[in-house]
């Protein structure tokens, strides 16, 4: 449904959407135009501040001009080779990533679903071909609420059924635990486990921050069993919670890390595995790719982007401005808000359901110049690219406080 106050050309933007785009989103109904730094621009020349950040994928703000500067220089040079050839970007990117990462190995992909696709397929091979898991018998452990991407394979393993419902018949393989329960984790392990697959935090459930020493059991456990921990920091990784990976902030360090979004700078789809060579090393030629994955495009960015990372700088900026973020949110529980949670520049807002439905807050939140999410009823996510101002932080706030004073005021 359209507001009262869309504009007429708005309007026709999203009817011809409507009309001619499967309906497997609900977006608000604003139509974005141009975008810099942590503000986007509609077709009507209004201005919002993005809270988004296209799910993390825009870590470094739209138009970053490193990262447009990057992608310019290559567009004017070749954008695709496949991986049937080598070519001069692949070799510094892979390198730089596995150094930002402290591992070997890149397996370059194009999207996170592809990366968790691929980290299946490697863990399995790995119990197979190294731990001596019996032919087929491999398994994987997941959490309960995790998201992990939209492929056939990944909701076989999803424990919302909005993500399953007529989708079925479902892969094999998977046993689901409980998020945050080191002891439920513990006893699921039997012979045939060959890994631990969970985010570091859950972004898709509501920005759920497990408890402390958490991550720290899991690769504890993983280790002793002689079992793959893989995180999942497709959203959570590239500076998002104020350091390079969210498990940074445990002291933990994973057989695999699986990175997404921000890894392409918002410019173009990038993904990867990174891992050391006694797991990654179990692939050969010819039993996995991907004819975009690796591309001089996409690794001329993918190198930008941790360029951009390699200071430690834009770590520190989304650890400082994410201290201030959640500090103003905390502000509002009991004024409307039940509960904060978050890390860096990533906050999960609990509304109080009585007052409104997430939906419905980011709707209000929309006429006063600030794009957030809804997720799961009545919980609000806010990301905003880690350029973002400390201004542009207390406006957030100041807006959600005043939609919450009016929803009370109905």
């Amino acid at each position: 449904m359209l507001h009262s106050g869309t504009s007429p050309l708005s309007a026709d933007l999203i009817e011809a959407e409507e009309a001619h785009l499967t309906h497997n989103y609900h977006p608000l109904p604003v139509v974005v135009a141009s975008g810099e730094g942590a503000w986007v621009t509609d077709v009507s020349g209004r201005r919002y501040l993005d809270c988004l950040a296209a799910y993390s994928a825009v870590n470094f703000g739209h138009g970053h001009p490193a990262l447009v500067a990057a992608a310019r220089e290559q567009l004017d040079r070749i954008t695709l080779t496949s991986r049937a050839f080598h070519n001069d970007r692949l070799g510094p990117f892979a390198e730089a990533l596995a150094r930002l990462a402290r591992k070997d190995m890149v397996l370059p992909m194009n999207t996170g679903a592809e990366a968790v696709e691929s980290a299946v397929k490697v863990a399995r091979a790995w119990g197979y071909r190294v731990k001596g898991v019996p032919a087929d018998r491999a398994t994987i452990i997941v959490m309960d609420g995790n998201f992990h991407g939209r492929t056939t394979t990944i909701i076989s393993f999803s424990t919302d059924e909005q993500a399953r419902a007529d989708f079925g018949p479902f892969t094999p393989g998977f046993v689901v635990v409980p998020y945050g329960d080191a002891a439920a984790l513990d006893l699921a392990i039997d012979e045939n486990t060959v890994a631990v697959l969970l985010e570091p935090i859950q972004g898709e459930a509501g920005i759920v921050v497990p408890p402390a020493g958490y991550l720290e059991a899991v690769r504890e456990i993983t280790s002793r069993h002689n079992v793959l921990m893989i995180a999942d920091e497709i959203q959570s990784g590239l500076g998002r919670t104020g350091s390079t990976f969210a498990c940074d902030r445990a002291g933990v360090v994973p057989d695999l890390y699986l990175l997404g979004k921000a890894l392409g700078g918002g410019i173009v789809p990038v993904s990867a595995v990174v891992g050391n060579a006694d797991v990654l090393g179990v692939l050969r030629p010819g039993e996995h790719g991907s004819t975009f994955g690796g591309n001089p495009l996409a690794a001329a960015v993918g190198l930008a982007v941790v360029q951009l990372l390699e200071s430690g700088e834009m770590q520190e900026r989304a650890s400082i401005l994410g201290d201030r973020l959640l500090a103003g949110l905390r502000g509002l529980i009991g004024r409307g808000v039940t509960e904060v949670r978050g890390a860096g520049l990533w906050a999960g807002v609990d509304v109080d359901p009585s007052l409104a439905t997430g939906r419905e807050v980011c709707e209000l939140l929309m006429e006063r110049g600030v794009l957030a999410k809804d997720t799961h009823g009545s919980t609000i996510r806010f990301a905003p690219p880690i350029v973002v101002s400390p201004e542009d932080l207390d406006f957030a706030v100041e807006q959600l406080e005043a939609v919450l004073e009016e929803l009370a005021a109905r």
